[in-house]
């Protein structure tokens, strides 16, 4: 079995979990990548993966593909297209633009959900008449950036503005704040049964920014899956791993963003754990044709775990930093993976960039936990100078 993986940036998701997964299979891997240096010891053809026409060519000038993955954000609507043109299992393109175009997502919900939204483009003046505080983000923006509540029309002017000078040529988008508990929802789908296999309860740091700073295992009310389910069938996004963040307001459940990917940050790890399944696995077998029948999907086992963002609370240089390491104690799990080093400067952005590191944790419950996570951040702080 070939295994094309087209990547940006080496993730964790890539060589900590599809690269070993492809391995434990059996596969062959190919990689292409616009960074083909990143990734010594492998398999890799230079490609622009953004660009599906350079994709199929890269392909075809290489060995047959069997399979042709991707879990970057930015490769979704490439990968399926290059899938499709070889006839290969994959997701619908349209969805994948959908999912990852946030004006397109709310125009695709629109009959499911009433969310006001109103896309702004380049040169556009600003829109009159929104439910404020509203959101503004760019319509496919990724952790965070950028994203921001302004609470009437002269901080939209001063966001929309600010943002323009970073991204002077990207469609904005400006909608109604869905206030309450934020939630995910995780599928996963092989054209024909989609499966849930859990979520999470997300926890946010102070407004008007959206950094994500924890999350913690709490599978959707069941009282929301029909809502939910009717949102991605909206969509479109029923084949493969799927990362659904929604807010529970007093309406109901209301989508925030689709991500056409397995969750990132290390909850896919988490995840898998909880599970007690080879999630990465079972993500490529339905990129191969597998049916979800093949899975032991009623055998899934749950616990209690968290993914805790270790975040910079000012700008300054890293000068304390606790190591990569993994422990267990207490009947807890627990895993830390570094992002900075010493000697790093850290600039504060409001984003998902500010992570300093991650902690992960499983456990039996949520007290046990909370109190591993506790004693290592305790006993192993981050130093800012």
């Amino acid at each position: 079995m070939r295994l094309y993986l087209t990547t940006l940036n080496p993730t964790d998701s890539v060589t900590g979990g599809f690269l070993p997964a492809a391995a434990a299979l059996g596969w062959d891997v190919t990689i292409l990548t616009d960074q083909p240096d990143r990734y010594p010891g492998h398999d890799v053809v230079a490609a622009d993966v953004r660009d599906f026409r350079a994709v199929v060519d890269a392909v075809a000038a290489h060995h047959r593909p069997d399979v042709i993955f991707s879990n970057s954000d930015h490769l979704q609507a490439a990968t399926a297209l290059a899938a499709e043109y070889f006839g290969l299992p994959g997701k619908d393109w349209r969805a994948c633009v959908t999912a990852k175009n946030k004006a397109l997502t709310r125009r695709a919900l629109a009959a499911v959900e009433p969310v006001r939204s109103v896309r702004i483009p380049p040169g556009a003046g600003l829109p009159e008449g929104l439910p404020y505080p509203v959101v503004v983000k760019p319509a496919q923006g990724v952790a965070s950036e950028d994203v921001v509540l302004v609470d009437g029309p002269d901080a939209l002017a001063a966001a929309v503005a600010a943002t323009r000078e970073r991204r002077p040529e990207e469609v904005l988008v400006a909608e109604e704040f869905l206030d309450g508990p934020v939630r995910t929802l995780e599928t996963l789908g092989d054209g024909g049964t989609r499966r849930v296999l859990g979520g999470f309860a997300t926890t946010l740091g102070p407004l008007p920014h959206f950094v994500e700073e924890r999350l913690d295992w709490r599978p959707p009310d069941a009282a929301h899956l029909a809502h939910l389910g009717a949102a991605l069938d909206a969509a479109g996004a029923g084949f493969g791993v799927c990362h659904t963040e929604y807010a529970v307001t007093r309406d109901g459940p209301r989508v925030i963003e689709i991500n056409y990917r397995l969750i990132g940050d290390t909850c896919d790890f988490l995840l898998a754990d909880l599970l007690g399944a080879p999630l990465h696995q079972w993500i490529l077998r339905v990129h191969a044709g597998e049916p979800l029948s093949s899975f032991d999907l009623d055998g899934l086992r749950a616990a209690y775990g968290s993914v805790v963002s270790l975040v910079a609370e000012r700008s300054g240089t890293v000068a304390g930093a606790p190591p990569d390491l993994s422990t267990h104690k207490d009947g807890v799990r627990l895993w830390h993976r570094a992002l900075r080093r010493i000697g790093d400067h850290v600039e504060v952005t409001g984003t998902n960039r500010d992570y300093l590191g991650l902690l992960r944790a499983v456990g039996p419950d949520h007290a046990s936990v909370d109190t591993a996570i506790d004693a290592f951040k305790k006993e192993h702080p981050w130093v800012l100078a």
